[in-house]
């Protein structure tokens, strides 16, 4: 076997799991956002992703034939498993073992983590892929003395802004493959591309400061010369012109949030129309983005979570929730076994790449856990950290990619290296991809009612609501699969959907405004904004409709009394008789029976399926409301009725 054909085996094996595994439409998080972005040609939230919902658009262009979520699905799918055919060719050219380098590549590619990514429309997959890329490249150039290479690292190290900036964790492996050579180290070449990584990073941070460091560091270059120079082989390389003209190329691709704003497209977030509006989106000035000191965590804790994460990549199926078993715990330790087996033997076999997975992974995990300096995971520490704010709004698994990826490559690497001391290499392969069937049932997107779940929250959102009405949600779950219901399907293009998290920003009470004529654009946070906006859709004539996801404060806020019908509340008319039910709500019986007839015919009683995140079971218990307000059930001593239903 070769080191082309091993490559080829693994991305067609993962492709195959990936598509077998494919969601079939939207699903929670952003992935109904960006869908809706490809669609409209749109800019999602900051940082914008450019080249991304480019990519995308023209992908699910390609493959029109197929429902359009499917096929940006399949973008996903598509970049994974080239990330782990590349894999597999690199690890199997270094090592002169092609059934090492098809193990590395399956093992890598079938974490939960990266599975999970391959599966539903999510820029990390692309980010993964382009990672990758500049790896191989920066190997090639370092063995070859090519510059081509070298410049082509450079370029998809650039890419990182416009695709997405978490691809720059794999810019100090890229540094060092490409910096070391047969003949030495090459110093030059070492400062142009760590120039290139400071300045993009500088342009991802809209940090004037840090983009002259990094061009300084690429002038500072010139005073080391190759000796390959004085011979006139330019070809042997890279300069530091042809490195800040490749960066100013990949730079380009900002342009397009300036220019597709101007049209205002339906999804326009941060609307980056003008330059300093460009800045605020690509630096992500939105969010609380963190320093690294203080800590919002302590570094005990944001390690210990660390652990919980990775204890998800290798055997989700033997304890499919965020609380491990004996079982889970001892495949996770049999997995990081293989991972020290493969560490061994592929130092034996190549130092220098050998460098390069560690370093990978030491950036991938202690970099990314310094450098983020995230809060608790979602679902970890509550017993002592109990402040919501204190936590994650969702566990962050997916930032530590690229580190499961590089012990990914050295279990399976390590599994045919053991099973080649009983002179049956294709075992080891064979244990190497035992992660594919001990993740699948956790992680497969086709199982029902998940598989459905989002769109159908979309459906009973939009539904039971009048014609022009106003729909505040709560957040990212609520509001990106009415998004894609809207701007993709074409489904109640009538209804507003108002995002109560987003009224802190300015740019979206302009847009509320200059499209709806909803609220006045305010420079600064309004605590009265969603009081103002349902007093402006009253005097329009526009009924209003809050989805449950609301805490009864923030419905009280837009109006005091309300009508359930479904997943939904109608504010009623001020002079609306007081009702009798408890607080200001009242029940449509009627519309809840149908409603919970709805649910049940979609739902057809299948149970829900565990896993680590619990977004599912949160819409399910949602979902579980009508039946329960037509039950009249008094709230259970273990979940009140406010928990679910946020009514009281």
């Amino acid at each position: 076997m070769t080191a082309t054909r091993a490559a080829l085996i693994a991305a067609a094996s993962l492709a195959i799991v990936y598509l077998a595994t494919l969601a079939p439409g939207v699903t929670f998080w952003d992935a109904g956002e960006f869908i809706a972005a490809a669609h409209s040609l749109g800019i999602p939230h900051p940082p914008g992703t450019p080249l991304f919902v480019v990519l995308l658009s023209a992908w699910a262009k390609l493959f029109g034939f197929l429902p359009f979520a499917a096929a940006t699905n399949l973008f996903s799918s598509a970049c994974t498993a080239a990330a782990v055919g590349l894999t597999a060719f690199w690890i199997a050219r270094v090592t002169g073992e092609p059934l090492a380098g098809l193990a590395a590549g399956i093992a890598a590619g079938a974490m939960s983590t990266v599975w999970q990514n391959a599966t539903e429309t999510e820029v990390y997959a692309a980010s993964l892929l382009l990672s990758v890329a500049a790896i191989v490249a920066a190997d090639r150039a370092g063995r070859t003395g090519d510059a081509r290479f070298a410049l082509l690292t450079a370029y998809f190290l650039a890419l990182a802004v416009p695709v997405h900036l978490s691809a720059l964790v794999a810019a100090p492996v890229a540094v060092q493959l490409a910096a070391s050579r047969a003949d030495g180290f090459d110093r030059r070449t070492a400062l142009i591309l760590s120039g290139v990584s400071v300045a993009t990073a500088g342009v991802g941070r809209m940090s004037a400061w840090v983009v002259a460091a990094g061009v300084a560091m690429i002038a500072l270059a010139v005073a080391f010369r190759r000796p390959t120079l004085d011979r006139g082989d330019s070809r042997r390389a890279l300069g530091p012109f042809a490195a800040v003209l490749i960066v100013g190329v990949a730079m380009s691709a900002l342009a397009f949030l300036i220019v597709r704003s101007r049209f205002d497209p339906a999804i326009n977030q941060a609307n980056p129309r003008t330059w300093s509006q460009l800045a605020y989106t690509v630096a992500r000035r939105q969010y609380d983005v963190a320093g690294l000191w203080p800590r919002r965590a302590p570094i005990w804790l944001q390690l210990a979570n660390w652990f919980e994460y990775a204890d998800w990549q290798w055997a989700l199926r033997l304890a499919p929730s965020v609380i491990p078993n004996v079982w889970r715990v001892l495949a996770t330790s049999l997995f990081a076994g293989l991972g020290f087996a493969g560490a061994v033997w592929h130092r034996r076999r190549d130092r220098r790449t050998w460098t390069a997975v560690l370093l990978l992974f030491l950036c991938g995990s202690l970099g990314v856990i310094a450098y983020l300096n995230l809060r608790a995971g979602r679902t970890f520490a509550w017993s002592f950290i109990t402040d919501d704010a204190a936590h994650e709004a969702r566990d962050r698994d997916y930032f530590f990619t690229l580190g499961f990826w590089a012990w990914g490559i050295w279990a399976g690497v390590g599994a045919v290296a053991l099973a080649q001391r009983v002179s049956r290499p294709w075992i080891g392969v064979a244990v190497g991809a035992l992660p594919i069937v001990l993740n699948w049932s956790v992680v497969n997107r086709r199982v029902e009612p998940e598989a459905s779940l989002p769109r159908e929250t979309a459906r009973q959102l939009l539904e039971p609501l009048p014609r022009r009405a106003v729909l505040f949600v709560e957040g990212d779950n609520d509001t990106y699969p009415l998004w894609y219901a809207q701007q993709v399907e074409g489904e109640r293009r009538d209804v507003t959907v108002v995002t109560l998290p987003l009224l802190n920003a300015p740019w979206y009470m302009e847009e509320l405004r200059r499209r709806y004529g909803l609220g006045v654009a305010t420079n600064a946070a309004d605590p009265t904004a969603a009081t103002r906006l349902a007093a402006d859709a009253v005097a329009q004539n526009r009924p209003i409709a809050a989805a449950n996801t609301l805490s009864s404060s923030e419905r009280l806020a837009i109006a005091r009394r309300w009508r359930v019908v479904g997943l939904v509340a109608l504010a009623e008319p001020e002079s609306a008789e007081v009702s009798d039910a408890p607080s200001d709500i009242s029940f449509d019986t009627v519309a809840l029976r149908r409603v919970a007839r709805s649910i049940g015919e979609w739902r057809l009683g299948r149970p829900a399926r565990g896993g680590p995140d619990s977004i599912h079971e949160y819409f399910l218990r949602l979902f579980s409301c009508p039946s329960r307000l037509l039950e009249g059930a008094a709230a259970p001593p273990s979940a009140s009725l406010d928990s679910l239903c946020n009514l009281l």
